[in-house]
């Protein structure tokens, strides 16, 4: 049964390449066999469907009704084989493993949530090992070879780095009380912070580009506090002791009844990566993921 299968689809081929060539010889020859032989299967092939697939009165043959008919649906079978032999392959094809990625808390982290869902559908026995730190924690164990991939916000320096670009960007709110007058705000601008106790970002790069923009405060700013992870940052909001400049990314499942996020005014935002060592060798399953992670990155719509 299963060489009769193969027959009929080699048989297909055979039908397509004369329709395609418009003659016997020109396509034995792209079929690299002989007139007869493949005379003799479209012969049969003919009895066998008990139709004219050709017609071979003129200098050129045609395909009947019939074979226009036969082509359509040999070619959507031929098409529905090609792609099903794809898929199977992709799913014998045993990967297993472990990826290890290292990030903090941002909104990319949810799209990439989403492309390693899709990629254990395809691999399902590799497996992941989620590091949260903050950037310097998280580069520091990526270049000592403790992760595979860092989901990192820019700015990093990405040198020793390959590097997938996400798209949408990391924007920069306010994290206030849920009671705070500055909840009513759409919007929080540096003028409305004066006064208050301040969280930001310890991180370096990060808290740089976070006190130029509050260098545009008319009054000075009052930086009681910093924080490298914004969950700690929250307890501290919630407790009325201070507001926290966080990634808004950072904070998918804040209490409304406790605390309000507001973005900053003018915006502070940056981009997202996904990175990975230079020239570094991979296992087979963080290779794989690299690859897909490569293609399905920049399918996500921009936010």
């Amino acid at each position: 049964m299963k060489g009769a299968i193969f027959m009929e689809l080699r048989v297909l081929r055979y039908f397509l390449a004369i329709a395609r060539e418009q003659g016997i010889t020109r396509a034995a020859e792209a079929l690299h066999i002989t007139q007869p032989t493949l005379s003799r299967q479209i012969a049969e092939l003919e009895e066998e469907l008990g139709v004219q697939l050709f017609d071979r009165s003129g200098r050129r043959i045609q395909l009947t009704d019939e074979g226009i008919l036969f082509r359509r649906r040999a070619m959507e079978i031929l098409d529905l084989v090609n792609r099903t032999r794809e898929e199977m392959t992709q799913q014998d094809e045993l990967i297993e493993g472990t990826v290890s990625i290292g990030c903090g808390v941002l909104r990319a982290f949810q799209d990439l949530a989403q492309i390693i869902a899709r990629f254990r559908e395809i691999h399902p026995h590799v497996h992941f090992e989620i590091y949260t730190g903050n950037a310097d924690d998280v580069q520091q164990r990526i270049d000592q070879g403790l992760l595979d991939l860092a989901l990192f916000i820019e700015p990093v320096a990405s040198e020793p780095y390959n590097y997938v670009r996400f798209p949408g960007k990391e924007r920069y709110g306010v994290l206030l009380p849920a009671d705070s007058p500055l909840a009513e705000k759409e919007a929080v601008t540096v003028d409305d912070l004066a006064g208050l106790p301040l969280i930001v970002p310890s991180r370096a790069k990060v808290h740089s580009e976070v006190a130029n923009w509050l260098s545009r405060a008319k009054q000075p700013v009052d930086i009681p506090f910093t924080s490298n992870l914004s969950t700690n940052a929250s307890m501290l909001v919630a407790a009325h002791m201070a507001v926290a400049i966080v990634a808004m990314g950072s904070q998918p499942y804040a209490d409304p009844a406790r605390l309000t996020l507001r973005p900053l005014s003018p915006e502070l935002s940056d981009t997202a990566l996904l990175a990975w060592r230079r020239q570094q060798p991979y296992p087979r399953a963080v290779t794989k993921f690299i690859e897909f992670a490569q293609q399905e990155i920049p399918k996500i719509a921009e936010a």
